[in-house]
């Protein structure tokens, strides 16, 4: 799963011609999450995540492992891919039905000519943290020492990437003054950063809470908080989510809203437990081992999850600013926000 060359290429080709895209996702097949493997009762649905074991895509595994799937009649069948690029075009190649990854690729997906929209926005903050390597953090003390850099991201147009960017841009560091780099999240990232191949970069718990027990780190900005959103990024920013193309989603709407009954009712599951149990509900090898330290990692990542799944007031148009500043595709186009997400589905499974 981790082979990070291979990825970095893929991901620096952003929407590959559809035989390259279709390889992708059978490659991704081999990654079926534990539990759901499209062998249970009910209607079959794959939905690619971009990283099963990372916490802002928490409420996926969750809601298969509380049986939520299960019990709205359908049978999940949870694949994975490290970076929310990946899971974009496996989406957009149909090798699935839908994707959990960040909202801002439904943007980018519009000024491409693509349909795609939000059913079931789990949170309304990044969740992302941007950390700053030990040995130079007497040197970065801000965006505005970007420049020059080797900046770590998942992958090469993914939202670690959008976010980077926009933070440089934001604190007068143009694009093409820093260099990104694509080293995916857990183990890949934390080698990357001691073995010094990245200054610093972006990533979420449970590789944030890795990097700060191993002390090779510290954290330069925090997004875990809706206010940290607010912070770093002047509103609020939703990030993790339930995207579908949006032909699919009208011509499936029971089966939607099914989804977007289970995922509600995870959200709100979420919202009534600790950390800790939640974290016992995962499976065992997510905590990697260090179940009080993955217990911690969810605890710093909770505030960014909504209860109810709707989209955040003044959301999209946070997300809109944020691409516009360095995306030139989106600066120049006129994106329609209104079809890059949608309530009629989770408003139902609220009332």
């Amino acid at each position: 799963m981790r082979k990070t060359a291979r990825y970095s290429a893929l991901a620096a080709a952003g929407l590959l011609a559809l035989s390259s895209l279709t390889a992708c996702a059978n490659d991704a097949a081999s990654t079926t999450a534990d539990s759901g493997g499209g062998g249970g009762k009910g209607e079959h649905v794959k939905i690619m995540v971009g990283g099963l074991d990372k916490v802002i895509y928490l409420p996926a595994m969750l809601t298969q492992r509380l049986g939520y799937f299960e019990d709205a009649g359908l049978n999940v069948e949870l694949l994975s891919e490290p970076a929310g690029v990946q899971a974009e075009t496996a989406l957009v190649s149909g090798q699935v039905q839908g994707a959990v990854g960040f909202y801002d690729h439904t943007l980018d997906l519009q000024t491409k000519g693509k349909a795609v929209e939000s059913v079931v926005q789990f949170s309304h903050a990044p969740g992302e943290v941007e950390i700053v390597s030990a040995k130079r953090a007497g040197d970065i003390t801000s965006p505005k020492d970007f420049k020059g850099r080797k900046l770590g991201v998942t992958g090469l147009g993914s939202s670690t990437d959008f976010l980077t960017k926009y933070l440089a841009v934001k604190n007068g560091v143009p694009v093409s003054e820093f260099t990104p780099v694509a080293v995916g999240a857990g183990p890949t990232f934390v080698s990357a950063l001691q073995k010094g191949a990245i200054d610093g970069g972006m990533t979420t718990d449970p590789t944030v809470a890795t990097v700060m027990e191993k002390k090779l780190g510290k954290v330069l900005i925090d997004m875990r908080t809706p206010e940290g959103s607010q912070k770093a990024l002047g509103g609020p920013y939703p990030s993790s989510s339930l995207y579908m193309q949006t032909d699919w989603v009208n011509g499936h709407k029971e089966t939607v809203q099914k989804l977007a009954n289970a995922f509600v009712k995870t959200l709100r599951w979420m919202a009534g437990h600790s950390a800790s149990e939640i974290a016992a509900k995962m499976p065992a090898d997510y905590s990697q081992g260090d179940q009080a330290l993955y217990a911690g990692a969810i605890e710093s990542t909770l505030p960014m999850f909504t209860e109810d799944g709707v989209m955040p007031e003044n959301g999209p148009e946070t997300v809109e600013k944020v691409l516009k500043a360095f995306n030139p595709n989106i600066r120049n186009a006129d994106v329609d926000l209104s079809k890059t997400y949608t309530t009629e589905f989770v408003k139902k499974a609220v009332g």
